[in-house]
Protein backbone atom coordinates (compact mmCIF):
# COMPACT_ATOMS: atom_id res chain seq x y z
CA UNK A 1 0.00 0.00 0.00
CA UNK A 2 1.45 3.63 -1.05
CA UNK A 3 2.54 5.65 1.61
CA UNK A 4 0.39 9.13 2.06
CA UNK A 5 1.40 12.08 0.61
CA UNK A 6 2.87 15.07 2.78
CA UNK A 7 1.85 17.47 -0.39
CA UNK A 8 -1.34 19.58 -0.52
CA UNK A 9 -3.16 18.30 -3.41
CA UNK A 10 -4.18 20.73 -6.45
CA UNK A 11 -7.48 19.35 -6.64
CA UNK A 12 -10.81 18.71 -4.88
CA UNK A 13 -11.98 20.85 -2.07
CA UNK A 14 -11.49 19.97 1.74
CA UNK A 15 -15.61 19.60 2.71
CA UNK A 16 -15.55 22.13 5.40
CA UNK A 17 -14.10 24.85 2.64
CA UNK A 18 -17.05 24.54 0.03
CA UNK A 19 -18.12 27.43 -1.16
CA UNK A 20 -21.62 27.85 -0.03
CA UNK A 21 -24.09 26.91 -3.12
CA UNK A 22 -21.85 23.86 -3.05
CA UNK A 23 -21.77 23.34 0.02
CA UNK A 24 -25.86 23.86 -0.05
CA UNK A 25 -26.42 21.10 -2.97
CA UNK A 26 -23.84 18.66 -0.83
CA UNK A 27 -25.33 19.08 2.58
CA UNK A 28 -27.42 17.18 5.07
CA UNK A 29 -29.37 18.47 7.65
CA UNK A 30 -30.45 16.63 11.24
CA UNK A 31 -34.15 18.15 11.17
CA UNK A 32 -35.96 17.36 14.83
CA UNK A 33 -39.48 16.16 13.11
CA UNK A 34 -42.54 17.41 14.91
CA UNK A 35 -45.65 14.99 15.35
CA UNK A 36 -48.05 15.61 12.73
CA UNK A 37 -46.44 15.52 9.68
CA UNK A 38 -45.17 12.96 7.51
CA UNK A 39 -41.55 12.42 6.33
CA UNK A 40 -42.12 13.50 2.90
CA UNK A 41 -43.79 16.28 4.17
CA UNK A 42 -41.02 17.19 6.20
CA UNK A 43 -38.16 17.03 3.73
CA UNK A 44 -40.45 19.04 0.81
CA UNK A 45 -40.60 21.78 3.58
CA UNK A 46 -36.80 21.70 4.04
CA UNK A 47 -36.87 21.46 0.41
CA UNK A 48 -38.55 24.62 -0.38
CA UNK A 49 -36.80 26.25 2.40
CA UNK A 50 -33.54 26.27 0.89
CA UNK A 51 -34.36 26.66 -2.85
CA UNK A 52 -33.24 22.75 -3.21
CA UNK A 53 -33.92 20.50 -6.30
CA UNK A 54 -34.67 17.96 -4.51
CA UNK A 55 -34.75 16.45 -0.97
CA UNK A 56 -34.67 12.69 0.77
CA UNK A 57 -34.73 11.67 4.38
CA UNK A 58 -32.98 8.51 5.75
CA UNK A 59 -35.57 6.21 7.34
CA UNK A 60 -39.61 6.98 7.75
CA UNK A 61 -40.84 7.91 11.01
CA UNK A 62 -44.98 8.00 11.29
CA UNK A 63 -47.02 11.24 11.62
CA UNK A 64 -46.84 10.79 15.46
CA UNK A 65 -43.93 10.04 15.89
CA UNK A 66 -41.21 12.95 16.76
CA UNK A 67 -37.54 13.18 16.33
CA UNK A 68 -34.03 12.07 14.46
CA UNK A 69 -34.77 12.95 10.22
CA UNK A 70 -31.60 12.87 8.10
CA UNK A 71 -32.61 14.56 5.37
CA UNK A 72 -30.39 15.16 2.49
CA UNK A 73 -30.10 18.03 -0.50
CA UNK A 74 -29.29 17.36 -4.47
CA UNK A 75 -26.09 15.47 -4.86
CA UNK A 76 -26.13 14.23 -0.84
CA UNK A 77 -29.14 11.87 -1.81
CA UNK A 78 -26.87 9.55 -3.33
CA UNK A 79 -24.95 8.79 -0.06
CA UNK A 80 -28.32 8.56 2.13
CA UNK A 81 -28.39 4.39 1.94
CA UNK A 82 -25.53 4.58 3.80
CA UNK A 83 -27.98 5.19 6.87
CA UNK A 84 -29.20 1.90 6.86
CA UNK A 85 -26.18 0.28 7.38
CA UNK A 86 -25.96 1.36 11.22
CA UNK A 87 -28.47 1.15 13.99
CA UNK A 88 -31.14 3.77 15.16
CA UNK A 89 -32.13 4.18 18.65
CA UNK A 90 -35.49 5.03 20.13
CA UNK A 91 -37.41 6.03 23.05
CA UNK A 92 -41.11 4.22 23.33
CA UNK A 93 -44.02 3.82 25.98
CA UNK A 94 -45.89 0.64 25.36
CA UNK A 95 -49.00 0.28 26.91
CA UNK A 96 -49.79 -2.67 28.16
CA UNK A 97 -53.34 -3.90 28.41
CA UNK A 98 -53.07 -6.19 31.51
CA UNK A 99 -51.06 -6.10 34.63
CA UNK A 100 -48.16 -8.12 34.74
CA UNK A 101 -45.07 -8.44 37.14
CA UNK A 102 -41.62 -6.61 36.79
CA UNK A 103 -39.66 -9.87 36.53
CA UNK A 104 -42.52 -11.28 33.60
CA UNK A 105 -41.34 -7.98 31.83
CA UNK A 106 -37.82 -7.99 32.84
CA UNK A 107 -37.84 -12.02 31.24
CA UNK A 108 -39.50 -10.71 27.95
CA UNK A 109 -37.01 -7.54 27.49
CA UNK A 110 -34.54 -10.19 27.45
CA UNK A 111 -35.52 -12.58 25.25
CA UNK A 112 -36.20 -9.88 22.19
CA UNK A 113 -32.68 -8.63 22.74
CA UNK A 114 -32.06 -10.49 20.11
CA UNK A 115 -32.43 -11.48 16.05
CA UNK A 116 -36.47 -11.33 15.54
CA UNK A 117 -39.03 -12.12 13.04
CA UNK A 118 -41.12 -9.27 11.99
CA UNK A 119 -44.29 -8.36 9.30
CA UNK A 120 -44.50 -4.99 8.55
CA UNK A 121 -47.52 -2.78 9.96
CA UNK A 122 -49.88 -2.55 7.62
CA UNK A 123 -49.42 1.02 6.79
CA UNK A 124 -46.02 0.28 6.66
CA UNK A 125 -44.80 1.42 2.67
CA UNK A 126 -42.95 -1.83 2.09
CA UNK A 127 -44.10 -5.51 1.00
CA UNK A 128 -45.71 -7.36 4.08
CA UNK A 129 -43.30 -10.03 4.41
CA UNK A 130 -41.61 -11.87 7.68
CA UNK A 131 -38.40 -10.61 8.04
CA UNK A 132 -35.73 -10.62 11.02
CA UNK A 133 -34.02 -7.79 12.40
CA UNK A 134 -31.32 -7.35 15.30
CA UNK A 135 -32.61 -5.99 18.84
CA UNK A 136 -28.75 -4.75 19.79
CA UNK A 137 -30.43 -3.29 23.41
CA UNK A 138 -33.20 -2.77 25.48
CA UNK A 139 -33.67 -1.11 28.71
CA UNK A 140 -36.87 -0.28 30.63
CA UNK A 141 -36.44 3.37 32.01
CA UNK A 142 -39.93 3.70 34.25
CA UNK A 143 -43.20 1.73 34.73
CA UNK A 144 -46.18 3.26 35.72
CA UNK A 145 -49.11 1.56 35.87
CA UNK A 146 -49.57 -0.38 32.61
CA UNK A 147 -47.03 1.95 30.57
CA UNK A 148 -43.58 1.27 29.93
CA UNK A 149 -40.99 3.64 29.00
CA UNK A 150 -37.95 1.96 27.40
CA UNK A 151 -34.89 2.88 25.19
CA UNK A 152 -34.28 0.69 22.46
CA UNK A 153 -31.08 0.30 19.97
CA UNK A 154 -31.76 -1.60 17.07
CA UNK A 155 -31.18 -2.64 13.06
CA UNK A 156 -32.66 -0.15 10.78
CA UNK A 157 -35.75 -1.12 9.19
CA UNK A 158 -36.88 -2.49 12.51
CA UNK A 159 -40.70 -1.40 13.37
CA UNK A 160 -41.48 -0.69 17.18
CA UNK A 161 -44.92 -0.67 16.46
CA UNK A 162 -44.65 -4.25 15.88
CA UNK A 163 -42.01 -4.96 18.64
CA UNK A 164 -44.65 -3.57 21.04
CA UNK A 165 -47.40 -5.68 20.03
CA UNK A 166 -44.92 -8.92 20.56
CA UNK A 167 -44.05 -8.06 23.68
CA UNK A 168 -47.76 -7.43 24.70
CA UNK A 169 -48.69 -10.86 23.03
CA UNK A 170 -45.16 -12.74 24.59
CA UNK A 171 -46.57 -11.45 28.23
CA UNK A 172 -49.73 -12.97 27.46
CA UNK A 173 -51.91 -9.67 28.25
CA UNK A 174 -51.14 -7.75 24.83
CA UNK A 175 -49.70 -4.21 24.07
CA UNK A 176 -49.58 -1.21 22.02
CA UNK A 177 -46.82 1.38 21.08
CA UNK A 178 -48.20 4.46 22.70
CA UNK A 179 -45.60 6.69 22.05
CA UNK A 180 -42.74 7.25 19.67
CA UNK A 181 -39.51 9.12 19.13
CA UNK A 182 -36.17 8.71 17.56
CA UNK A 183 -32.86 9.62 19.07
CA UNK A 184 -30.31 8.80 17.02
CA UNK A 185 -29.83 7.71 13.47
CA UNK A 186 -26.20 6.00 13.22
CA UNK A 187 -23.86 8.53 14.45
CA UNK A 188 -26.66 11.69 14.52
CA UNK A 189 -28.29 12.00 17.90
CA UNK A 190 -30.66 14.80 19.25
CA UNK A 191 -27.46 17.07 20.36
CA UNK A 192 -27.00 17.74 16.11
CA UNK A 193 -31.01 18.51 15.90
CA UNK A 194 -32.47 21.56 14.22
CA UNK A 195 -36.25 22.76 13.79
CA UNK A 196 -37.40 24.17 10.94
CA UNK A 197 -38.02 27.54 12.39
CA UNK A 198 -34.28 27.50 13.12
CA UNK A 199 -33.48 26.65 9.40
CA UNK A 200 -35.46 29.14 7.92
CA UNK A 201 -33.91 32.03 10.39
CA UNK A 202 -30.70 30.87 8.69
CA UNK A 203 -31.58 30.67 5.36
CA UNK A 204 -33.36 34.35 5.86
CA UNK A 205 -30.00 35.24 7.24
CA UNK A 206 -27.73 33.96 4.28
CA UNK A 207 -30.32 36.08 2.08
CA UNK A 208 -29.14 39.02 3.82
CA UNK A 209 -25.58 38.40 3.74
CA UNK A 210 -24.34 35.83 6.44
CA UNK A 211 -23.46 32.38 5.93
CA UNK A 212 -22.39 31.43 9.19
CA UNK A 213 -25.93 30.00 10.87
CA UNK A 214 -26.73 27.89 7.45
CA UNK A 215 -22.90 26.72 7.19
CA UNK A 216 -23.20 25.36 10.81
CA UNK A 217 -26.57 23.85 10.55
CA UNK A 218 -26.05 21.85 6.79
CA UNK A 219 -23.67 19.39 7.37
CA UNK A 220 -21.27 17.95 4.27
CA UNK A 221 -22.65 14.58 3.25
CA UNK A 222 -19.59 13.12 4.41
CA UNK A 223 -20.90 12.87 7.83
CA UNK A 224 -22.85 9.99 6.57
CA UNK A 225 -20.03 8.08 6.27
CA UNK A 226 -18.31 8.53 9.86
CA UNK A 227 -19.46 5.81 11.01
CA UNK A 228 -17.64 3.40 8.56
CA UNK A 229 -13.98 2.14 7.80
CA UNK A 230 -12.37 4.73 5.20
CA UNK A 231 -9.74 4.30 2.86
CA UNK A 232 -8.36 7.27 1.33
CA UNK A 233 -7.26 6.91 -2.52
CA UNK A 234 -4.21 9.44 -4.48
CA UNK A 235 -5.75 12.19 -6.89
CA UNK A 236 -4.78 9.89 -9.45
CA UNK A 237 -7.35 7.05 -8.62
CA UNK A 238 -9.93 9.09 -7.91
CA UNK A 239 -12.11 9.71 -11.68
CA UNK A 240 -11.40 6.15 -12.24
CA UNK A 241 -13.37 5.00 -9.12
CA UNK A 242 -15.88 7.75 -10.64
CA UNK A 243 -16.59 5.84 -13.83
CA UNK A 244 -17.06 2.84 -11.44
CA UNK A 245 -13.57 0.96 -11.26
CA UNK A 246 -12.94 -1.42 -7.75
CA UNK A 247 -9.99 0.20 -5.89
CA UNK A 248 -6.85 -1.20 -6.41
CA UNK A 249 -4.46 -1.35 -3.70
CA UNK A 250 -1.44 0.72 -5.13
CA UNK A 251 -4.05 3.77 -5.47
CA UNK A 252 -4.51 4.03 -1.87
CA UNK A 253 -2.22 6.08 0.67
CA UNK A 254 -4.14 4.85 3.82
CA UNK A 255 -6.83 3.40 5.90
CA UNK A 256 -8.60 4.44 8.94
CA UNK A 257 -10.15 1.42 10.96
CA UNK A 258 -10.28 -1.89 10.38
CA UNK A 259 -12.75 -3.89 8.90
CA UNK A 260 -12.85 -7.28 7.63
CA UNK A 261 -13.91 -8.93 3.91
CA UNK A 262 -17.24 -7.78 2.66
CA UNK A 263 -17.57 -5.47 5.18
CA UNK A 264 -18.99 -1.54 3.94
CA UNK A 265 -16.03 0.44 3.89
CA UNK A 266 -15.92 4.18 2.37
CA UNK A 267 -13.22 5.48 -0.25
CA UNK A 268 -11.89 9.09 0.01
CA UNK A 269 -10.32 11.36 -1.10
CA UNK A 270 -6.89 12.93 0.62
CA UNK A 271 -8.74 16.09 1.60
CA UNK A 272 -11.74 13.82 2.82
CA UNK A 273 -14.34 14.37 0.03
CA UNK A 274 -16.42 11.20 -0.25
CA UNK A 275 -15.91 9.09 -3.59
CA UNK A 276 -17.61 5.85 -2.98
CA UNK A 277 -18.32 2.79 -0.76
CA UNK A 278 -17.60 -0.27 -1.23
CA UNK A 279 -16.96 -4.12 0.14
CA UNK A 280 -13.94 -4.84 1.34
CA UNK A 281 -12.39 -7.45 -0.86
CA UNK A 282 -9.33 -8.12 2.09
CA UNK A 283 -9.38 -7.11 5.70
CA UNK A 284 -7.37 -4.13 7.00
CA UNK A 285 -4.65 -5.90 8.19
CA UNK A 286 -3.81 -8.12 5.25
CA UNK A 287 -4.24 -4.73 3.21
CA UNK A 288 -1.74 -2.95 5.11
CA UNK A 289 0.72 -5.52 4.27
CA UNK A 290 -0.12 -5.66 0.38
CA UNK A 291 1.52 -3.76 -2.76
CA UNK A 292 -0.77 -5.11 -5.64
CA UNK A 293 -4.33 -6.63 -6.00
CA UNK A 294 -7.65 -5.47 -6.06
CA UNK A 295 -8.77 -3.91 -2.38
CA UNK A 296 -12.59 -2.70 -2.57
CA UNK A 297 -15.69 -3.72 -4.78
CA UNK A 298 -17.82 -0.77 -5.24
CA UNK A 299 -21.13 -0.67 -4.34
CA UNK A 300 -22.30 2.82 -5.28
CA UNK A 301 -20.34 6.00 -6.42
CA UNK A 302 -21.16 9.41 -4.88
CA UNK A 303 -18.62 12.14 -6.79
CA UNK A 304 -19.14 12.70 -10.58
CA UNK A 305 -16.78 11.78 -13.15
CA UNK A 306 -14.03 14.39 -14.08
CA UNK A 307 -14.16 16.38 -10.52
CA UNK A 308 -10.62 15.16 -10.31
CA UNK A 309 -8.40 14.70 -13.75
CA UNK A 310 -8.49 11.11 -15.99
CA UNK A 311 -5.29 10.23 -14.78
CA UNK A 312 -6.03 6.75 -16.22
CA UNK A 313 -6.19 4.42 -19.36
CA UNK A 314 -9.23 1.99 -19.10
CA UNK A 315 -7.64 -1.26 -18.88
CA UNK A 316 -9.43 -4.86 -19.16
CA UNK A 317 -10.22 -5.58 -15.33
CA UNK A 318 -10.26 -1.67 -14.68
CA UNK A 319 -8.65 -1.77 -11.59
CA UNK A 320 -7.47 1.35 -10.45
CA UNK A 321 -3.57 1.77 -10.18
CA UNK A 322 -3.45 5.48 -9.35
Amino acid sequence: MAEASSARSRHGTPPGERGIREHLKKGIIVIDKPRGPTSHQVSAWVRKLVGAEKAGHGGTLDPNVSGVLVIALDDALKALQVLLLDSKEYIATMKLHGQVGREELDAVFTQFTAEIYQTPPVRAAVKRERRSRKIHEMEILDIKDKSVLFRVVCESGTYIRTLCVDMGDALGVGGHMFELRRTRTAGFGESQLITLHQLKDAFVAYEEGDEKPLRKIILPYERLLDHLPKIYVKDSAVDAICHGADVAVPGITKTEGDFAVGQMVAVLTQKGEGVAVGKAKLDSAALRGMEKGSAVNLERVFMAPRTYPQLWKRGKDEKVEG
